[in-house]
């Protein structure tokens, strides 16, 4: 394991991390912050395969999102391509890989049992999860950011697109908002980072 690696994630797991990265045609590559995504999996054209994970993350976010991409690497090497990235195969894959790092000497006590019920049925990312992007996100340092459900009905925001838009009503599970540049509704997951415009 390149010990750049080593640095992003509970000590605790450094010695497990080592021995899943330990195959020569598995590159892992720390990237800036970007913001759709925390990391990612693909097969690079001369026959290896690559995984990149955001520098920004905490520890523990870091750990999730290298494992989540290791098992769509395993996922792969079993199943091939004909499948679907975030189906059966993969769930069942990702429960097998992170069971073995669900310890409290690795996540702290307000994340483990939130992690241990998310893997019953992981979806394709832990923002999905309300309850525990939340206890990820208070791991983080403090940022000018809050979720979209912590803004009030009709305040302007910015998103990670960089786009200014106005909170509306909930429908169902996601927050109907309207683009201020071109007034098209667009939905938004309750636990969506934005930065608030006003109060």
């Amino acid at each position: 394991m390149d010990q750049n690696i080593a640095t992003y994630i509970p000590v605790a797991a450094q010695s497990q991390i080592h021995t899943l990265l330990n195959d020569k045609y598995l590159k892992i590559t720390i990237k800036k912050a970007r913001k759709t995504r925390h990391g990612d999996y693909r097969k690079l054209k001369n026959g290896g395969h690559q995984i990149t994970v955001n520098a920004n993350l905490n520890p523990c976010r870091f750990l999730i999102t290298l494992l989540h991409e290791i098992a769509h690497y395993h996922t792969y090497q079993f199943y091939g391509s004909g499948i679907q990235p975030h189906g059966l195969e993969w769930k069942q894959m990702f429960q097998k890989i992170m069971l073995p790092f669900l310890r409290p000497d690795i996540f702290p006590s307000t994340i483990l049992p939130l992690l241990a019920k998310y893997i019953k049925n992981p979806k394709a990312t832990t923002d999905s999860d309300l309850q525990l992007s939340l206890a990820l996100k208070a791991l983080d340092s403090p940022n000018n950011k809050i979720y979209i459900f912590e803004v009030k009905l009709g305040s302007t925001f910015i998103a990670s697109n960089g786009k200014i838009y106005k909170k509306g009503t909930k429908r169902r599970t996601r927050y109907e908002c309207t683009a201020i540049d071109s007034g098209r509704l667009y939905s938004f997951n309750p636990n969506a980072e934005v930065e608030l415009m006003d109060a």
